[in-house]
């Protein structure tokens, strides 16, 4: 093979990204790489390129952390993969596996992990390095571009359900019907739960019923939380928030019933006001769910593969990625975009 590759290439912050060729990788100990089919294209990998994030990524680097492709090579001591097994490199590239957070199921709180696309070179590339004992086998025949969301908005949004510690037959608010949030009314719905789906626009509402929210409500309507109140039976047991909007934090104390839970997994900058009385007196937890482990990703992507959580997609080349980009920051995304990388294969 051609020992250069196509990458999208973040130089600057802000700017538009590069399309380069660019030396293949070299997989080390432990490591395996891999042939990019499809990478989804997360509102991460927007803030990465923007730097707005309060750490920055090192420059110039690589984005992309929702990665689906086949084993080109493997490095010294790799055992449990081989070449052409299907695989998924997600968000969390590695952690240090010693640390009290991993040796106690926390590895995504892990001080020293290493985030794919962020602190390592990720998947808008035809190639990319995988750590053998982080990356996801997939099953063979896996459609690759619905599955490339399921290992960032999947199993984040999975893992923020588990957060709220809704139980079945209980209520779900989800705010933010998205990249996240459209995989998140299927995932409540599978394990059970009922769900209020909350965005902006006819579009993202008429997308959440087709998911199979029970109730979608506009979140600019001033009875937004009335109407939640009344269908939920007054309010929602957990509340999901996946937008990546600061007044979208805040509504969440409207939405929550006493003794509530509020998992936030959006990441906009800045900070939103906590109102100390609500929480203090009606005993709401507010708790921040970041991605999920490599047990919370496999569960994620059984569901996918069980065909009870399906992706709404759109395709888009490599080298269209910063129109992506700019229709991410215009909300003009429904679902989630997959960068297809077949295309000149």
């Amino acid at each position: 093979m051609s020992n250069t590759m196509r990458a999208a290439i973040v130089r600057r912050f802000g700017a538009p990204l590069t399309i380069e060729e660019t030396a293949i990788p070299e997989p080390r100990y432990g490591e395996v790489l891999v042939r990019i089919l499809a990478c989804g294209v997360c509102h991460t990998d927007l803030h990465a390129a923007d730097g707005d994030w309060p750490i920055q990524p090192s420059l110039p680097f690589i984005p992309g952390h929702e990665g689906i492709g086949l084993v080109a090579a493997c490095g010294p001591g790799v055992t449990r993969l081989r070449e052409g097994d299907l695989v998924g490199l997600p968000w969390l590239h590695d952690a240090c596996g010693a640390c009290e957070h991993c040796v106690s199921g926390w590895e995504t709180v892990c001080e020293s992990q290493h985030n794919t696309g962020y602190g390592v070179n990720g998947a808008f590339a035809d190639y990319a390095i995988g750590n053998a004992a982080y990356v996801v086998p997939l099953p063979s025949g896996t459609d690759e571009i619905r599955m490339a969301p399921i290992l960032c908005a999947g199993v984040t949004t999975y893992k923020g359900i588990k957060e709220t510690e809704a139980k079945p037959g209980e209520w779900l608010a989800i705010v933010g019907i998205g990249g996240l949030g459209h995989v998140g009314i299927q995932y409540a719905k599978a394990m059970g739960l009922q769900v209020a789906a909350l965005d902006v626009g006819a579009d993202k509402l008429a997308l959440a019923t087709s998911m199979g929210a029970d109730v979608a409500v506009d979140a600019t309507d001033p009875e937004a939380a009335a109407h939640v109140a009344r269908a939920t039976g007054g309010g929602a047991h957990g509340v999901l928030v996946t937008a990546v909007s600061l007044p979208a934090f805040a509504q969440a104390f409207n939405l929550v019933r006493r003794r509530g839970t509020i998992s936030v997994v959006g990441l906009p900058p800045g900070a939103f006001p906590t109102p100390v009385f609500d929480v203090v007196l009606k005993r709401i937890t507010v708790r921040g769910s970041i991605v999920g482990t490599r047990k919370d990703l496999a569960e994620a992507v059984e569901f996918a593969v069980a065909n009870k959580v399906t992706t709404h997609t759109h395709t888009a080349r490599l080298e269209e990625v910063n129109r992506v980009f700019d229709d991410l920051r215009a909300g003009r995304v429904d679902g989630r975009v997959v960068l297809d990388m077949t295309d000149r294969r």
